[in-house]
């Protein structure tokens, strides 16, 4: 079993399951509304980003979406639905985890460009 590849499908599903359930099932203020929205949308992406990030073969950049989406869309998601706005200030840990696993790849990219021999940009 690839543990990254099948906690990118799990990521997938629940941001496809939870962006669906707010659109179609929750009545919430347009606060409330906005903060699911911004939350599916990141869970989606980052879910997508921890899925090729695993298929690529960078385990912490997939990890760090992985634990950026449990961080930053699920302290919106609670929020969402009446949680302490207190959740908020952990939503920059997501956030901050995010940045990490994008940095990761770049990182990643450089790394087997000068070990492939290619010019980097200057």
């Amino acid at each position: 079993m690839k543990p990254l590849i099948f906690a990118a499908g799990i990521s997938g599903f629940g941001a496809v399951a939870l962006g669906a359930f707010g659109a179609h099932g929750l009545s919430l203020s347009p606060e409330a509304s906005a903060w699911w929205d911004t939350a599916s949308l990141y869970f989606l992406v980052h879910s997508v980003g921890a899925l090729f990030a695993g298929i690529g073969r960078m385990r912490a950049a997939g990890w760090a979406f992985i634990i950026g989406s449990l961080f930053f869309a699920g302290s919106l998601y609670l929020m969402a639905l009446g949680g302490p706005r207190v959740l908020g200030a952990i939503t920059p840990i997501g956030g901050v985890s995010y940045l990490v696993g994008w940095a990761l790849i770049a990182l990643n990219g450089l790394r087997k460009a000068n070990a492939d021999g290619e010019e980097t940009a200057q």
